[in-house]
């Protein structure tokens, strides 16, 4: 495989020669597509493959639990082994690859946090699936604490912040108008819900740090971090989600520019990518694919998985550098108008129609189209994927276990720390105001309540120019997190 350093080798062209994607563009994206049960896993996993050898950092979702079999050496036999025999320059040898398990709740992995103030009001409002007005409500919140030095970490300190200033509204200042008692029960519903679906145990500390994903292994392969997303995109898909969109944002901020490099470093896969465009709104969105067309720049290939081209936005699809993908079924107009579209987006191959090819596709063939030595697309070509070296189908809890124990990451991230943030120092100031007034008198509870009742009047005549202010704002400030600070802070 020496001669083939410099690129991606993906399986065997038509004419049974190595289907290459240069390293170097491997930073332009890409996507894995078909539909159920054609391969999209093994390509994944083909990949993560490359991009380990090369010495390039992975971290993926790991939706169905199969991509854990990279932490064990294949065992090639049938088919598989007929298929390794047919690509005699492959240079196949079973081998296990570094991989570091990742699981939001800590049961079958390293837990995996992030913190509040990291993700911000943007991608929390996201979360909560808040209307226009709670979102607003969310931002006047998210100021305050930044103004009164209250950090947000974890869930409970968000809700001691709500009830904060839901009791002292005067805190708000200016943003008086934004912070209704109506929008403050929303958002505590709204985070109870959230409570529910067990997301709770992503916020808090210690809370994920970059560069524990981009440390290589000892032998220099890069490490593949794997986030067992099986039961997280099922019960709570807008939380998988908005980890991810976190992630990608994080990485954009933080990482500097590298410039053209020999190849990229770190690797992303985005499986069910769709989840990640869903519902989003649209300043987010818009967001996103600013992100993703920036972020290259930075050493970073995006690869998103997923049935079909049309569950990406056009402009994403647009950026993309390479395209595998699988066989398709249409049996309906609609089915039939997308195969159309999915063909069109490839360069025409005049040995065959990328059309026809598309519906005839075995399993583990695709259609692959990448981009040449100077960076322009290349013609289409029906590909049939290598089979990775390591093994097809998933450890054995015994084996996770094993891998989990030998982690270098073991104790780092383990064991939660709550240190002092906005919960703990709003329960402080609230006991000690009980102490210097253990009887508040009936008349100062009155004139609160009159002054709610006042301030109720005064944001609803004065809420629509309140929120959009607001949402002028978003474009300007955006979020920790989200191309730069909130009001640009420092975190």
């Amino acid at each position: 495989m020496e001669a083939f350093a410099d690129h991606l080798v993906l399986g065997a062209d038509a004419h049974g020669q190595p289907s290459l994607h240069p390293l170097r563009l491997a930073n332009r994206h890409g996507l894995i597509a078909g539909a159920t049960g054609t391969g999209k896993t093994v390509t994944l996993q083909r990949l993560a493959e490359q991009f380990s050898d090369a010495g390039v950092s992975v971290f993926a979702a790991d939706i169905k639990g199969d991509l854990s079999g990279l932490g064990a050496a294949g065992a090639p036999t049938g088919k598989i082994a007929e298929r390794i025999a047919s690509m005699p320059w492959l240079g196949h040898q079973p081998r296990a690859y570094p991989v570091t398990l990742w699981d939001v709740q800590g049961r079958s992995g390293h837990p995996l946090r992030t913190t509040l103030s990291e993700m911000g009001p943007l991608l929390l409002g996201n979360l909560l699936e808040l209307t226009d007005s709670q979102q607003a409500a969310l931002y006047a919140a998210f100021k305050v604490a930044d103004r009164e030095g209250l950090l947000l970490l974890d869930l409970k300190d968000l809700k001691a912040l709500l009830g904060h200033l839901r009791d002292h509204p005067e805190v708000l200042g200016e943003e008086r108008a934004l912070f209704t008692g109506a929008s403050s029960q929303a958002l505590q519903r709204r985070l109870a819900t959230l409570e529910q679906q067990g997301a709770e145990a992503l916020f808090g500390e210690p809370a994920l740090q970059l560069e524990d994903l981009l440390q290589p292994d000892r032998d220099g392969r890069g490490r593949i971090h794997l986030l067992d997303a099986s039961q997280l995109v099922h019960e709570a898909p807008k939380v998988y989600a908005t980890f991810l969109l976190w992630l990608l944002a994080e990485l954009f901020e933080q990482l500097p520019e590298r410039g053209d490099q020999d190849r990229p470093l770190l690797a992303l896969f985005f499986d069910e990518a769709h989840l990640l465009f869903n519902d989003t709104p649209k300043a987010l969105q818009e967001r996103l694919v600013q992100v993703v067309r920036l972020i290259r720049s930075k050493g970073v290939g995006v690869y998103f998985v997923t049935q079909s081209p049309g569950d990406l936005p056009d402009d994403v699809l647009a950026q993309l550098g390479l395209r595998v993908q699988h066989g398709l079924r249409a049996f309906t107009v609609k089915e039939q108008k997308a195969l159309r579209s999915v063909a069109d987006g490839f360069r025409e191959n005049p040995e065959f129609s990328a059309l026809e090819v598309l519906t005839e596709l075995g399993i583990g063939e695709a259609l692959v189209g990448g981009l040449e030595a100077k960076g322009t697309p290349a013609m289409v070509q029906r590909v049939t994927v290598a089979p990775p070296q390591s093994r097809v189908g998933v450890l054995s809890e015994a084996e996770r276990a094993e891998l989990i124990a030998h982690s270098p990451l073991r104790g780092r991230y383990d064991q939660p720390v709550d240190r002092e943030s906005a919960y703990e120092m709003l329960t402080a100031r609230a006991r000690q105001a009980a102490e210097a007034s253990p009887e508040p008198a009936p008349a100062n509870a009155g004139k609160r309540g009159r002054e709610g009742g006042a301030v109720g009047d005064f944001a609803g005549r004065v809420l629509k120019s309140a929120l959009n202010q607001a949402a002028s704002q978003i474009g300007r400030q955006i979020v920790r997190g989200l191309l730069g600070s909130l009001l640009g802070g420092k975190r």
